[in-house]
């Protein structure tokens, strides 16, 4: 919960003028984030009320208007929107203090917002999550799945911390480090003709073959980039899963193949792992990577958590030159 900063004034040349707090230009972001006053006030523990009265008083300061009340959900005007954008700035930069004093006092402690795709949360967070917080136990982790482009969103509206994706994205604003790199496996059916290899090229697999993740994930994108991807589509059934085990059950049961990157293989019994199929020559490969706005705060933490990650990952893994790579965005 913010502490209540009260409005201050100075006195210059006979007239007073008024300050504009940290608070304040806070409830306007949140205004523009929740795109409503009262559950504006709520994410900032305070009553509608109050948060009104702020955001009208600010408004009368600096003598414009910043949201079209008459619409809803309430949105910022014009003049409202590069406000708010400053107002991101000032605030970040604001926290910027009280972290870098953390820093020069060598206290280890706070809360990571971290968005990470599904595809990567549950064959890495085990990984490293555990040995961090043992190592640094007034740290709060908060992760949450979601698919990239939701991160990048909640990234820039300073609703997390930093984001684990595949890269590059070539996003304006956003730093891009990399920690590892991942090969793509075949996992076939049983009994599928593709076995007889030991290895497969590309060209081996047939889309109406392929199992894929459903639409917003990257990489459904990534395996889409191996094939045709206008034959898409099974004869008498078409699934698309939300998640690599989904994929992984229907080879299983059912037939076909599906692609699964290199830490969603380790966990696999020796029989699964009978199925596997890597890639002849240049194998198709993916770049991990933390990634955070320009303005990122936090530094040392995000520091000891990058760490952290890339010693709990297969040493080779790390090596920009693991094996012949092909990278897939």
């Amino acid at each position: 919960m913010p502490h209540p900063v009260k409005w201050a004034s100075i006195q210059y040349g006979g007239f007073f003028l008024n300050i504009m707090t940290i608070q304040q230009l806070e409830y306007i972001i949140a205004v523009d984030k929740q795109r409503h006053f009262g559950h504006a006030a709520e994410s900032c523990f305070v009553t509608q009320p109050t948060l009104s009265a702020q955001v009208s008083k600010l408004e009368r300061e600096l003598d414009v208007i910043l949201f079209d009340r008459t619409k809803m959900p309430v949105i910022p005007t014009e003049i409202g929107m590069q406000v708010i954008e400053q107002a991101k700035r000032v605030v970040s930069e604001s926290k910027g203090i009280y972290e870098l004093l953390a820093q020069l006092k060598g206290d280890v402690s706070g809360v990571i917002k971290i968005g990470i795709i599904p595809t990567l949360a549950p064959y890495l967070l085990h990984r490293f999550i555990k040995s961090f917080l043992e190592k640094f136990p007034k740290v709060k982790l908060q992760v949450e799945e979601n698919v990239t482009d939701e991160i990048l969103r909640k990234l820039k509206n300073d609703e997390l911390d930093l984001g684990i994706v595949v890269t590059p994205l070539s996003e304006p604003g956003i730093v891009e480090k990399s920690i590892f790199y991942e090969k793509f496996y075949a996992y076939l059916s049983k009994d599928h003709k593709l076995l007889e290899k030991k290895e497969l090229k590309v060209s081996d697999l047939k889309p109406e073959d392929m199992w894929v993740l459903q639409h917003g994930h990257c990489f459904r994108d990534q395996v889409l980039n191996l094939c045709d991807q206008t034959k898409f589509e099974r004869m008498n059934f078409h699934y698309e899963s939300g998640s690599l085990e989904g994929l992984r059950n229907m080879v299983n049961q059912y037939t076909g193949v599906t692609l699964l990157p290199e830490l969603a293989t380790i966990s696999l019994n020796e029989e699964e792992r009978s199925r596997l199929r890597k890639f002849e020559g240049e194998e198709p490969t993916r770049e991990v990577s933390i990634i955070l706005t320009r303005s990122f705060l936090k530094k040392k933490l995000v520091e000891l958590l990058y760490r952290e990650i890339s010693d709990n990952i297969p040493q080779e893994m790390t090596s920009k030159a693991y094996g012949k790579m092909v990278r897939f965005k």
